[in-house]
């Protein structure tokens, strides 16, 4: 059944396709509509899942440009007005897109169908500051599920469905194709991953990082968390001396000296710690929060895990 919002949504589209018509018969300088359905994706780690599940059936527009950092993105005008007129709109939520949710909101108010995808997947919460979580966000819900290609697995299902049940006109078919096809390339990423893990001993499995991003993959693939230098699961939170402080307490009694840094920000991170401890530490470049550009080794979701996975790796088992 056609619900009241999608009814008016179809009716401001159908306004806007009047108003096409109305300037090109009177040769103004009016660009023509796109027919195809629109499917507007938040980040561009769920826009390129998004884009293997929807495949060639509609458009995907993915708001967040390569490199961007979700906590701190905002949209123009122009985005803005995208997500009002999206079929559908995929967004991470649990409070990942900071300054971008409230547009999510409004498209779902204006009839715009929305599906949160950290929401749908069994999210997990952040760890108590004892346990090497945040200290002021401990018990809230960690947005960064996909850190855990599992539930980026269950997310894949999930989204398959959205696109069936609210972007009319695509072939129910070959979403389902595509979704069967891309969670046979998620499982085998989960069992290369785990095999590769295997290889770092049991000591050295501690992981410290830029800020906390990692809690699906530690839960997933058994590491412990010891701490992040930013005691926080969003990049705009900054570390007082106190935060450093017990960071290289907990580093020192770990014997943990490498550190997993987000590629954006990786020589403000090695500098802060050099001097708190005194000594050599090891700072590993990992892709955490967005894809790279095109041919940027980290491009794609798969590629984004594997390079990760490859980082970690030799970054807890050499040195």
């Amino acid at each position: 059944m056609t619900t009241p919002k999608r009814t008016v949504l179809r009716l401001r589209r159908l306004l806007a396709a009047l108003i096409t018509l109305a300037c090109a018969s009177t040769a103004t300088a009016c660009a023509s509509g796109d027919e195809r359905p629109q499917v507007v994706v938040t980040t561009n780690i769920l826009g390129d899942v998004t884009r293997e599940v929807v495949g060639d059936q509609a458009d995907v527009t993915v708001l967040m440009e390569p490199g961007a950092d979700p906590h701190s993105f905002g949209l123009s005008a122009v985005q803005a007005a995208e997500l009002e007129q999206a079929d559908l709109v995929v967004f991470n939520g649990l409070g990942l897109e900071e300054n971008v949710l409230r547009h999510v909101e409004a498209a779902h108010e204006a009839g715009v169908a929305t599906f949160g995808a950290g929401e749908a997947v069994d999210p997990l919460t952040f760890r108590k500051q004892a346990d090497g979580g945040p200290e002021e966000e401990a018990g809230q819900p960690d947005p960064h599920f996909w850190t855990d290609p599992d539930r980026v697995r269950r997310a894949v299902g999930l989204i398959a469905g959205q696109v069936i049940a609210h972007v009319d006109g695509v072939d129910e078919e070959a979403v389902r194709d595509n979704a069967e096809r891309y969670d046979a390339q998620l499982a085998r990423l989960t069992a290369w991953m785990e095999k590769s893990f295997d290889r770092i001993p049991e000591n050295r499995r501690a992981l410290v990082t830029n800020h906390h991003v990692f809690g699906y993959l530690a839960d997933r693939f058994g590491f412990r968390v010891i701490g992040a230098v930013i005691p926080s699961g969003t990049t705009l939170a900054s570390p007082s001396s106190s935060d450093l402080r017990s960071l290289t307490e907990a580093m020192r009694e770990a014997g943990v000296r490498t550190v997993f840094a987000d590629s954006s920000r990786p020589t403000r991170l090695a500098e802060v710690l050099r001097t708190e401890l005194g000594g050599e530490v090891r700072v590993v470049e990992l892709h955490s929060e967005s894809l790279t550009g095109k041919g940027g080794g980290a491009d794609t979701y798969l590629r984004m895990m594997r390079a990760n996975t490859e980082a970690m790796t030799d970054g807890l088992t050499t040195g």
